[in-house]
């Protein structure tokens, strides 16, 4: 069979799937219209379909022959951006946009079901499609914890991600790590209020905040091994109401990212600077810290038989495995944790197009060139893994 030529006579509906999504985008796990279509798309496939997760949706195909499962997923949700693109497909919810590419990677899966389903007799095992909900605050081990690696067990989970970084028609992988753990940090330094005129009264928690800004940086400086990437970067703080009052309270929020497995003993030295700066300011403090999502690693195996599918596609040249790790993170991680799994970034980036800027940004869009790109990927990775385990 030609995947190619079937993904060729499919990019039009691809193209308008993914323009109907972005311009109906809907938040985590209010993802109602989204998994709505979805579930009906894979309905008349002739699929078996599930509900999890709330909005979460699970498609299951079965092969003419038994064999592995392998799963393959696609994030739904949309950001609380209010989009400036400009495209006429532009969002129609206020202060909801697709600025990450979910809405592409939702389109692409669906139109790789749709091409799978037609050549179940060649397959040899299950594939499942998933299209999770929330993947910005981690909706991933929802799905885990309420079983989707089970019944049928899942084997092995491949994924991708748009990426405008990397120019469209190449791709960007590396075996190990590939994105960042990232734990979302909420700081509350209690002090004693008073007057402007007489700081002397008050405990200011402005002072111990000021100084714990001051020794994270230098601990990511002098304190953490330089080959073994770590960020602190605080992106919020509330404190005060007026010029002349001393607050009793300073709150600060932000990230710890890891591109490496020593996540514990940061988080321990980043708790003990806080308790030591705190007491020294004869202050109190409350620290929360939330799991976003875990260290994404690549299996080797996996990573293997994505590069040998890309280089198929696209050719040993625009493979990219050099500078493509990245600080950022995906709860894709999450489904690591249980099986084997292999992600990689599928390039979106064209300036004359305007699809270069960062994502979470409020002009982000992508390239559609991409899309057949992607699909053909998922198509023939399934077919590579399922058929030659």
């Amino acid at each position: 069979m030609s995947i190619r030529k079937e993904v060729k006579e499919l990019i039009d509906e691809a193209i308008e799937l993914r323009r109907d999504f972005h311009r109906h985008p809907e938040l985590g796990f209010k993802e109602f219209r989204t998994s709505a279509i979805i579930e009906k798309y894979l309905k008349d496939l002739g699929l078996e379909v599930r509900r999890i997760a709330k909005t979460g949706i699970v498609g299951i195909l079965e092969g003419s022959m038994t064999g592995k499962t392998v799963m393959f997923r696609a994030d739904m949700d949309a950001l609380p951006i209010q989009e400036e693109t400009g495209l006429p497909f532009q969002s129609e919810n206020k202060g909801v946009m697709h600025a990450c590419g979910h809405d592409g990677h939702t389109a692409m899966l669906l139109i790789a079901a749709k091409i799978l389903s037609q050549h179940k007799s060649q397959i040899k095992g299950k594939i499942k499609f998933v299209f999770q909900p929330n993947e910005e605050d981690a909706g991933a081990q929802i799905m885990i914890d309420e079983g989707v690696l089970q019944n049928p067990k899942v084997d092995a989970a491949i994924g991708l991600h748009l990426w405008s970084p990397i120019p469209t028609a190449k791709i960007g992988i590396v075996s190990g790590p590939i994105m960042a753990s990232s734990y979302y940090f909420k700081l509350t330094i209690k002090g004693r209020g008073g007057h402007g005129g007489a700081p002397h009264k008050a405990i200011n928690p402005l002072n111990p905040a000021v100084d714990i800004i001051h020794g994270i940086k230098t601990m990511q400086a002098e304190e953490f091994d330089a080959m073994k990437p770590t960020l602190i970067t605080i992106g919020k703080i509330e404190y005060g109401t007026k010029a002349i009052i001393i607050p009793d309270m300073l709150t600060m929020e932000g990230s710890i990212r890891c591109l490496h497995n020593n996540e514990k003993q940061v988080h321990e030295r980043f708790k003990e600077l806080v308790a030591g700066i705190c007491i020294n300011h004869r202050t109190d403090f409350d620290l929360e810290l939330k799991c976003g999502n875990s260290l994404l690693k690549n299996d080797p195996t996996l990573t293997k038989l994505v590069m040998e599918t890309a280089e198929k596609i696209l050719g040993e040249g625009n493979i990219l495995t050099e500078d493509v790790s990245v600080m950022l993170g995906d709860d894709f991680a999450e489904f690591g944790n249980e099986v084997p799994v292999v992600y990689y970034f599928v390039g979106t980036a064209d300036i004359e197009k305007g699809t270069h800027y960062e994502h979470h940004n409020a002009s982000f869009n992508i390239d559609e060139d991409s899309l057949p790109i992607g699909i053909e990927m998922h198509v023939k990775t399934a077919l590579a893994y399922l058929n030659s385990i």
